[in-house]
């Protein structure tokens, strides 16, 4: 599996109201995006730093959605581009299923 941080550096703060409306918006386009198993969306505390963290199943799907359109879908959205890191996650503990998950 594939963990991806997505952060972009706002150009204003936003504070956890506003993040969390912006949110809710996009999130249904991750609803059905193939290999995506979770998404988290991310605000820092100061509210200058936004982004979210994606767990895919591999890094194939993960390329899938961090298109050219997908960028430009999230600098409009957001003003600046995002920047993309991905990291292996060979194990994983999901606590609300009680599972150790290994890659």
């Amino acid at each position: 599996m594939i963990t991806a941080i997505v952060t972009f550096r706002l150009p204003k703060r936003l504070t956890l109201d506003e993040a969390s409306s912006m949110f809710q918006g996009s999130a249904p386009r991750y609803q059905s995006q193939p290999g995506l198993i979770r998404k988290y969306y991310v605000l820092a505390e100061d509210g200058m730093t936004a982004g979210g963290v994606y767990l895919w199943r591999s890094r194939k799907d993960a390329d899938a959605l961090y298109s050219d359109e997908w960028r430009a879908f999230v600098t409009g959205k957001y003003g600046v581009p995002p920047q993309v890191v991905y990291m292996e996650s060979p194990v994983i503990v999901d606590n609300p299923t009680q599972q150790i998950l290994v890659e």
